[in-house]
């Protein structure tokens, strides 16, 4: 499960770097207006918003390559603060992305729950089998 929840990390970073557009229908709609208004009051708004998450994307998928690694190797190895790993990683990547698409009211808030649901499963199989 956590393996497969890290694989959809990566997905979504290369995702997110290649083809998803920096201002959605979705995000005009939760700040209460419209692509051409806020084109007309910051012209570049959209060139530097793409630079910027183009970075933070990288990082999605560079933390779904290295939790790969650790689900691969330190958790069938019984690594001293795997655990720890495991939880902090989980909890600061599928479970805040799916925490703040439901808070600004996202199209893909649920579908965003599950990677985090599976991660939980994973969790706490990997806590049960310690």
């Amino acid at each position: 499960m956590l393996i497969a929840c890290d694989i959809w990390l990566v997905a979504l970073g290369l995702y997110f770097i290649f083809l998803r557009p920096s201002l959605l229908p979705e995000g005009m709609r939760f700040m209460g207006s419209f692509l051409a208004q806020v084109r007309a009051a910051v012209p570049d708004l959209e060139g530097r918003l793409q630079r910027v998450f183009v970075v933070m994307r990288g990082f999605m998928g560079g933390a779904g390559v290295l939790t790969v690694i650790v689900a691969c190797v330190a958790v069938p190895m019984r690594l001293k603060g795997t655990s720890w790993a495991i939880a902090v990683s989980g909890v600061l990547t599928v479970a805040l992305i799916s925490a703040i698409n439901f808070d600004i009211h996202s199209d893909f808030g649920w579908l965003l729950l599950v990677p985090a649901l599976a991660w939980l499963t994973g969790f706490v199989l990997h806590i049960t089998r310690r």
